[in-house]
Parts: C-alpha cells; structure tokens; sequence
C-alpha cells in the first residue's frame, strides 16, 4: 500500500515525544547579559533522506537520527534560547526509498515543519533533476543559497539566492552558500546549464558585499568538502582564504566534528569551521555573543547526538 506523505510526516513529528538528545542538553545554554544578545546556530548536512532512525538491529548506528528527534530537540532549544538560526548544508536528498518514492517532497516538507532558515545545495540535490528540485522547493518555507552556480537558461533560474540578511537581537547575521564542482559528480543531464564558478572567489566577494552592508557575522554553508589531500577547493582552502567569514558550515564529506576547527584568514581572524557526519545522526551547535559594540564571541560549541529514547 503507498505511503500517505502528509500522515508520515504529521505521524512521525508527533513520536518526537518519545526521543531524546543525548547528553541532556539543558545544562548547555549561555544566557545573555544586558545589552548582549546570544545567537544560537543550529546546523545539519548530508541528511540524504533519512527520515526515520536507523533500525534497532545491532548496527553501529542503530536507534540514531531520524526527523521526530531531531524536531523535538529544535523545539526545546527555541524555547530556551532567544534568538536560533537554523541552517542545512545540503545533501538533503538521496539515500533512502523515501527518495526514490516521494523525489524529495517529505524531506523538504519535514525542514519546513522545523522551521529550517536556510540551506545550501549539494551533489546529490541534483539527482532527481533541476526541474524536481524547483517542485520539491515549492514545499519550502526557507530558501536555497548559493553564490558560485549560475542557473541562467536552466529551470533553477531565479530560484535560489546567493545570499539571506537575518537580524537577530541586535546582531545582523549574513548566510551564503556555495556549492562545489559538479562535472564528475552529477551526470551533465541533470545539471545542464549550470555554469560552475570558483568558490573562494565567489564566497569573498558575497562576504565582502556582506560586511559592507552591515553584517556582523557572516556563515558560509559550504558543500565544498572539509580538506583533500590535492588541491581541490576545500572547507580549508576557504577558510584560509577567505577576509571577512566568520564560520563555515560544511558537508559532503560526512566528517563528525567533535569541535569546531580554527583557522586563521587572511583578515588576521579566526574563521572556524564544523561539520556533523551524515543522515542526521547528529544536530550541530555553536552559541555567539554580541555585545553592546557588536564585538563578537564565540562561546560554546555542541554537537548533539539524536537517538531514541532509552526505555527501562
């Protein structure tokens, strides 16, 4: 019998009651002091699809991720925490039979009900085709961000952004994405048009364009890779290279970060950079203050494992 999406999706957001995060994240929170505003960044990637836990079976992963966690978690942390950015960087299709039923529609549908701010695309974004992309993003209450593909004369034309501006408290928060090179990844049927272009110089000027205009903090969702051992564009290579980014937040790679990587820019600062495995095994988070001056402070950083609730 075919799987009804919307009774899934209400289905499986409603069991959020009987998962948890582990550890117990309600010891975590920095609290704002006067005059101080504390944004909260909460990030995922390379979720491909997978919306239910992995199945208890002994596995190595068994009884972890899953969207219900994962919601029940978001949900408790906007409740303590006063201002949240939500952000994916991309593979968000591709992995489970979900996708190759429903061609991304419940996965869109599910980061909407969690209130997702943005996402970034990646290589497998691509595998049901631009046109299926432009359908499933219908479902979308967040946009897409990437700066470094040109979608002139291709379905995708007009339907991403390169950049979001979000004001929280008093902090104003610049988002881009950039995605990496698609020839030898994604068959050339299914990406077409689409015109690559070098990253580090399209993340620089988007950043560059950012703090121009008033941006306190600026977050690169980047599905570039963490690091190669050539020289392929790489999360590293970005930082590195790059004047006035803050953070990156990356994927493709699947690496589980215990903690955020620090890197010195070419600006003289630091510009770190986190990364959280893959299919939703576990949910980032990094906590940054701004003062009265908006001088930024990194605070803390988490990263949150989502497994099933342990039953006596």
């Amino acid at each position: 019998m075919p799987i009804n999406r919307r009774a899934f999706l209400t289905q499986t957001l409603k069991m959020g009651g009987a998962f948890v995060a582990a550890p117990f994240y309600k010891t975590m929170y920095p609290k704002a002091t006067k005059g101080e505003t504390v944004l909260t960044i909460l990030h995922t990637n390379d979720v491909h699809s997978r919306l239910e836990p992995f199945p208890m079976d002994g596995s190595k992963y068994a009884g972890l991720g899953g969207v219900a966690a994962r919601a029940t978690l978001i949900e408790s942390i906007r409740k303590e925490a006063d201002h949240v950015l939500l952000l994916d960087s991309g593979d968000i299709f591709q992995g489970t039979p979900y996708f190759n039923i429903y061609k991304g529609e419940p996965e869109i549908k599910a980061m909407s009900m969690m209130g997702y701010d943005a996402c970034t695309m990646g290589n497998h974004d691509f595998d049901g085709g631009m046109e299926n992309y432009v359908t499933q993003m219908k479902h979308a209450t967040f946009p897409t961000l990437i700066c470094n593909y040109d979608f002139k004369n291709t379905p995708l034309d007009n339907k991403t952004a390169p950049f979001k501006i979000f004001k929280k408290g008093e902090a104003t928060i610049g988002v881009f994405g950039v995605g990496i090179e698609l020839k030898g990844l994604v068959p050339e049927t299914l990406y077409g048009n689409t015109v690559y272009r070098d990253p580090v110089e399209c993340a620089n000027t988007t950043a560059s364009f950012l703090k121009r205009h008033g941006c306190d903090f600026i977050i690169c969702l980047s599905h570039l890779g963490d690091k190669y051992e050539d020289n392929k564009v790489s999360d590293e290579v970005l930082a590195k290279e790059t004047y006035f980014i803050d953070l990156i937040l990356g994927g493709h790679t699947h690496k589980f970060f215990t903690e955020p990587i620090k890197y010195k820019n070419k600006g003289g600062g630091d510009t770190l950079v986190n990364q959280v495995g893959w299919a939703g095994i576990q949910l980032g988070r990094l906590d940054f203050s701004f003062g009265v001056s908006n001088k930024k402070n990194f605070l803390k950083a988490h990263t949150m494992l989502i497994r099933k609730k342990n039953r006596d």
